[in-house]
């Protein structure tokens, strides 16, 4: 009888060892499902030095038409684009629409169901068992108010993306503008140094006419004069070039000594009916399509504020047994009194909210057909202007060339030759001036209007090369 006592003793241990193990690896199995759709930490250094690149050939080329030869000439459209993936200041805008798919993710999460256990030990008493209470609930407020949440945050995310979009265009437009007034700058200073260098013989000549005392000292006054606003004249435009190359750089994310070879630029006129494009801006700008999704978000957010003042509903059931071994089960509801809060503070800041998007949306609207219609107006005047100074370069071109002709044959002198000379370089530089400043307007006009550039993100998906 006492070894089957010690065989049954040592049999139960081995069941308890067993079960022990068992209830271990339980616990090690729902750890890991607890814990393996956890995020884990990962460090992220910030950078330690500058990310600018040396050349054309270090930055990302490769466009949606195909990759950049960095040894050609470039054109302002190709620049504009080259813009838009390279710019620093656009890389770091667009963390927004992480953050913003990311309110998106939390938006589109119910909340979790509350877990309640209560455990109460037997200490003394007249009662023979321990009591226990347990209980799971919901949050049903939150599912009725899911829809509208998920609804503006979704809205918030498509008017981000717009955002990006306006701005890329934005960025675009300043790397296009920057490279046309260099292409004119360019031309001017070739002009100008011409002219100085004109300028300098004349003097020159005029100073050994005098030496010679064949002309009076007082005649080399006016060509001094006009020297010194010569070379006042290039200085400026070379500080101005020097200036446009750093903005242009930096948009490019290159070093500010880099440079490279710009092409003609080649402009088309603006479209001839202005109206049916400024009817359908709110359908094409990016920025009017973000103030528009902007305000959808709004109208669902107010909808949920709306939703959530009825009272806050938890739902769920709870059971347990007490210490005379009676079980209970049932359901449990907790409810909110509406005394105090009823919503009304959000419900009136979702409300503000929606106003003043609907405002800031009627007043971008107004302002980009303003812009668009005024825009073209000075577009024709200038064009018409460039066509009278065309004209007036032509005759000066042609009064020039008969100049030649007769300083040639000894009937002209020096002086009255160099004058002709001077006034047909000023006639081709307010040319150059004049079609520097309607290109500024005609792209200008075309993306107010939203034409000649992507209708998508041009780096969407596009992952970002600095840390």
């Amino acid at each position: 009888m006492l070894t089957a006592l010690t065989d049954r003793l040592s049999m139960s241990k081995r069941t308890r060892s067993s079960l022990g193990r068992r209830l271990r690896w339980t616990g090690v199995l729902c750890l890991a499902l607890l814990t393996g759709g956890c995020a884990s930490y990962h460090a992220l250094p910030l950078a330690k030095s500058a990310d600018l690149a040396p050349n054309l050939a270090a930055l990302d080329l490769a466009l949606p038409t195909g990759k950049i030869a960095p040894a050609r000439p470039l054109t302002i459209d190709q620049i504009g684009l080259l813009a838009v993936l390279n710019d620093p200041a656009l890389a770091a805008e667009r963390g927004r629409l992480d953050v913003a798919k990311a309110a998106l993710l939390q938006a589109s999460v119910l909340p979790n169901p509350q877990l309640g256990f209560g455990f109460g030990a037997l200490i003394s008493g007249p009662a023979t068992l321990s009591s226990y209470t347990a209980s799971l609930s919901e949050d049903v407020s939150a599912i009725l108010t899911y829809q509208p949440h998920v609804a503006a945050a979704r809205a918030h995310v498509g008017s981000v993306n717009a955002d990006l979009l306006w701005q890329e265009w934005q960025v675009a437009e300043q790397a296009r503008l920057l490279a046309l007034n260099l292409h004119d700058l360019a031309a001017g200073i070739a002009i100008l140094q011409r002219q100085q260098h004109l300028l300098a013989r004349e003097v020159a000549a005029v100073r050994a006419a005098t030496a010679a005392g064949s002309l009076d000292l007082r005649a080399e006054a006016p060509l001094l004069s006009a020297k010194a606003n010569a070379e006042q004249a290039l200085a400026a435009r070379e500080l101005t070039a020097l200036r446009a190359w750093h903005r242009l750089d930096a948009l490019l994310g290159l070093v500010p000594s880099a440079r490279f070879a710009i092409a003609r630029p080649v402009l088309a006129p603006p479209p001839a009916d202005l109206a049916p494009l400024i009817a359908s801006l709110p359908k094409r700008r990016p920025d009017l399509i973000a103030l528009r999704l902007g305000y959808k978000g709004a109208d669902k957010t107010l909808r949920a504020a709306i939703l959530a003042q009825f009272p806050a509903l938890v739902l769920g059931g709870s059971g347990g047994r007490d210490t005379s071994n009676v079980v209970t089960a049932g359901p449990q509801i907790t409810l909110a009194l509406p005394f105090f809060d009823r919503n009304q503070g959000r419900i009136a800041a979702a409300r503000a909210t929606r106003r003043l998007l609907r405002a800031q949306y009627r007043d971008r609207l107004d302002a980009a057909a303003g812009a668009a219609e005024s825009l073209a107006a000075d577009e024709g005047r200038l064009a018409a202007d460039l066509t009278a100074a065309r004209q007036a370069k032509t005759q000066a071109n042609a009064l020039f060339r008969a100049a030649r002709a007769a300083y040639g044959a000894g009937n002209l002198d020096q002086r009255t030759f160099a004058d002709y000379e001077t006034a047909a370089l000023s006639r081709a530089l307010n040319v150059i001036d004049l079609e520097q400043s309607l290109g500024r307007d005609r792209l200008t006009l075309a993306v107010a209007l939203g034409l000649g550039l992507p209708k998508t993100r041009l780096v969407a998906g596009h992952k970002d090369k600095r840390p």
